[in-house]
């Protein structure tokens, strides 16, 4: 079965999961953020075969969202490290995480803690306003149009209704279709 590229759809979402997308992509990065950065290593760990895997490796060091690095010279090795580029996939394994433990999490409790460092105690991941600190979710949110917005394949329906926003929430619509203002 032949993928749809997404590269080129007018929309941050569809980009990022052309690259994205894929499960096997998702756990390459979790692992190589969590530490296992050797081929051979993530590949025992996944249970994937060699062929998906030095490929899925490839695009994301093409992409510039990881880097081969050497670690040793006789015999040759070599093994993978996130760029500042692949760092910042972090907070979206971290909502995948948080979104997969309350919707298909085991009885016993979480698969796996996050430690914050600097304050020494464990911590849920949370997407917050970076004006007020407010948490930020589908119903106390609106999309507006932004200076790249278009309508195009991919958003050919969503386009056409965020053009038609203005800023703000006037005339703005939440995705249940309510006025924002009537909360």
């Amino acid at each position: 079965m032949t993928r749809t590229p997404l590269a080129d759809v007018a929309c941050s979402i569809a980009r990022a999961t052309d690259l994205f997308g894929d499960a096997w992509t998702a756990l390459i990065m979790r692992d190589v953020l969590v530490g296992v950065t050797r081929f051979d290593d993530i590949a025992h760990d996944l249970g994937i075969s060699r062929k998906v895997l030095a490929a899925r490796l490839a695009r994301l060091v093409e992409e510039g969202v990881l880097v081969r690095e050497r670690y040793r010279e006789r015999p040759p090795r070599e093994h993978y490290r996130a760029t500042d580029k692949g760092k910042e996939l972090y907070p979206v394994l971290l909502a995948l995480m948080s979104w997969g433990e309350r919707w298909y999490g085991d009885d016993a409790g979480a698969f796996v803690r996050v430690r914050h460092l600097d304050c020494g105690h464990d911590a849920a991941p949370v997407t917050a306003c970076s004006h007020c600190g407010g948490p930020l979710t589908s119903d106390n949110t609106v999309q507006l149009p932004g200076p790249a917005g278009r309508v195009a394949p991919g958003t050919l329906v969503l386009g056409p209704l965020i053009a038609a926003r203005e800023d703000g929430d006037a005339g703005a619509v939440t995705p249940d279709g309510r006025d924002p203002s009537m909360r």
